[in-house]
């Protein structure tokens, strides 16, 4: 009898569903048929088409996210000697590529509503050696550009933007990536577009894009004359060529997690629902609640019901070997990450599953 009830259960609802259709095959095989699989015409064409989504003069595609942050910080002159202010509460590649340029990273707590950096605790951590500030969009929610486009002008810091979860999102109709001197999104294949793999810098500075384009590519544009000391993190066009199919979907992809969380928003009242700010133009890449009392039960419950929940992230940054010695004090970094829990937002959501999802969280105890 167990065996038969499992059998009626309907499928569980997965946290993500990355999408790869037959365009996006089609487009792949007629790369590799062309015999033009790297830094071709594909790749050119994905960078420009972009910059509709950055809203910037210049993107330069490369092979990761962690990559288009590595390589900005870079071209940017951050180095050894330097600190970089970033927050705990994300993923660990934002301090990674900090740590791999040779710069410390300075770890910022975040304010509560958006899980976003504070400006704030920000400004009360500028010190001497402090070059840049890389807020990150989390979630898909933008941080406050303002404020901290106001500190960084005011101490002579350059911002490097870590919109890797922010495909498309908006502050006061500009979109996330333009506010700083570079910006990095990734193409990973759980975000809300893909590539397979991938990553992109954007920017307005064509200085800044043209040692982009030199750091990714051994230090040449043309062959055997190198310029300067660079690496191998070259797009492919394969991954570009599906980069361009996604692109092409995200406004109607974005739309749709959008929709998806207002009827969330709408259905749920056992949990503290994600607030946007205002003139914020939130893109979900996850939809991410809190959860005050026994969280990983609530968890395992959701799971028990179908729901494919998930944390982002458990453990922030400052806590991690790499850099617990930091000795950051980040009361509202760690507040999050022992209550939040993301529930599925992606396209592929049906009305039902939604339904569902709706109901297993209001089965919940109440907030």
């Amino acid at each position: 009898m167990p065996d038969d009830k499992r059998d009626d259960a309907p499928p569980a609802i997965p946290a993500a569903r990355p999408h790869l259709g037959e365009a996006e095959i089609a487009a792949a095989v007629a790369v590799l048929r062309s015999g033009m699989v790297v830094q071709g015409p594909e790749v050119a064409a994905f960078e420009e088409e972009f910059t509709k989504v950055s809203g910037t003069a210049h993107c330069v595609a490369v092979n990761s996210g962690t990559s288009a942050l590595q390589l900005a910080l870079l071209a940017m002159g951050i180095g050894p000697g330097d600190e970089v202010i970033v927050p705990s509460f994300s993923f660990a590649a934002s301090a990674n590529a900090v740590r791999l340029v040779g710069a410390d990273p300075v770890f910022a707590d975040i304010e509560p509503g958006s899980f976003c950096v504070d400006p704030d605790a920000v400004a009360a951590l500028v010190g001497p050696r402090t070059a840049a500030v890389m807020p990150v969009h989390l979630y898909g929610h933008p941080a406050d550009m303002d404020r901290i486009g106001a500190l960084a002008e005011r101490h002579s810091l350059a911002v490097l933007e870590d919109a890797c979860q922010a495909h498309g999102a908006q502050l006061a109709g500009r979109p996330v990536g333009s506010f700083g001197a570079a910006g990095a999104f990734s193409f990973y294949p759980t975000k809300n577009m893909h590539a397979l793999e991938g990553g992109m810098v954007t920017t307005d500075d064509p200085q800044l894009a043209r040692t982009l384009r030199l750091l990714r590519n051994q230090g040449m544009e043309q062959r055997y004359a190198n310029e300067i000391v660079g690496a191998n993190m070259r797009l492919t066009d394969v991954a570009a060529a599906i980069g361009r199919v996604q692109l092409g979907r995200l406004d109607e992809w974005t739309e749709a997690r959008r929709a998806n969380a207002a009827r969330l928003d709408a259905g749920i009242d056992a949990v503290t629902v994600p607030p946007v700010a205002p003139e914020a133009r939130h893109v979900y890449h996850q939809y991410t609640v809190r959860v005050p009392a026994q969280r990983d039960r609530a968890l395992e419950r959701l799971r028990e019901a179908g729901v494919g929940a998930a944390v982002y992230y458990p453990t922030p940054i400052h806590r991690l070997t790499p850099y617990a010695h930091s000795g950051a004090e980040l009361p509202e970094t760690d507040r999050a990450a022992a209550e939040v829990l993301s529930l599925p937002v992606h396209p592929s959501l049906s009305a039902g599953d939604l339904d569902r999802i709706v109901d297993a969280v209001n089965a919940l105890e109440p907030k």
